[in-house]
């Protein structure tokens, strides 16, 4: 089921749901993401929405997990205000979250990447020693946390689609490296979706860790695909230092940085030029990662 997820929508929800907050103004942001469309609710909140079913679950798991992780973590998540209900012109629960000031995390803003890539080791750190229970992976979150061999037909068809654009033999050795090993210590705390869109900066540092949609608790090999998308070289080393990960589980990683850049440079559906360049740079680090020579 199609959606428009507009301004006009979520104003009448608000006025249908939270009269107390109708007078507000409400802009969409910048950058809202693909599983939830986001709006700003007067200066102090946000509102967030599923963009399809296959999303419409992660709002319960927010609303019930977030304020229980908050306390253990050094960094701001997301607080939980309220929940809405589906209504005739919305079929899902939605959120409406405090708001949490900052920009996304990029080569821009950032004022030390290796900097940066300790303090998103220490928070990722953090977020592994929660012992409070939590989801196991599913469809809920696309099986982030779970062993990334569920991939397994799904990526060896993407490398023979994509074919002579990359070196088949080299992707196909990392990616029969990943699948070698699971993770067999008790599961962790995983954000599912480390990405620089979900991390905010406030003056060149890490000052927060949005949209944990796609958490669960299981293998934490799924967080450290941004060593790839975003790190590189001596930041990538610091990176990985700061987590004191295991070879085994680092292959993995790599195993779903590969995964995630192949299906959607083979994906010839998608209309994002940017995003493709960012799959076929992030192929090129894997590839081309010392660590796995």
């Amino acid at each position: 089921m199609a959606v428009d997820i507009n301004v006009s929508l979520v104003s009448r929800l608000i006025t249908e749901q939270f009269p107390q907050w109708a007078q507000l103004p409400i802009k969409p942001v910048d950058l809202s993401g693909w599983d939830n469309r986001t709006f700003r609710l007067g200066n102090e909140m946000s509102v967030r929405l599923p963009s399809g079913e296959g999303y419409a679950a992660q709002v319960e798991k927010e609303q019930r997990w977030l304020p229980q992780l908050a306390s253990h973590l050094r960094f701001p998540i997301p607080t939980p205000l309220a929940k809405g209900a589906p209504s005739e012109q919305y079929p899902w629960h939605w959120s409406v979250y405090r708001w949490i000031d900052g920009e996304n995390a990029s080569i821009n803003t950032i004022e030390n990447l290796n900097d940066f890539a300790k303090q998103l080791s220490k928070f990722l750190r953090d977020l592994q020693k929660i012992d409070i229970g939590g989801p196991s992976p599913g469809l809920h979150n696309f099986y982030r946390g779970g062993p990334v061999s569920i991939y397994d037909e799904q990526t060896r068809t993407a490398i023979s689609i994509v074919g002579n654009q990359i070196d088949k033999d080299a992707a196909t050795a990392v990616w029969e490296e990943s699948i070698k090993t699971t993770w067999n210590r008790p599961p962790v705390w995983v954000h599912g979706d480390v990405h620089p869109t979900n991390l905010l900066v406030k003056k060149g540092r890490l000052s927060a860790v949005i949209d944990f949609g796609c958490s669960a608790v299981g293998d934490p090999a799924c967080d450290l695909t941004i060593a790839w998308t975003f790190f590189s070289g001596e930041s990538r080393e610091i990176f990985r230092a700061g987590l004191m990960i295991d070879e085994d589980t680092w292959s993995r990683a790599r195993g779903w940085a590969l995964w995630k850049a192949l299906i959607t440079i083979a994906d010839h559906t998608n209309p994002n030029p940017s995003k493709i360049e960012e799959a076929r740079r992030t192929l090129n680090e894997v590839l081309s990662d010392e660590f796995f020579h």
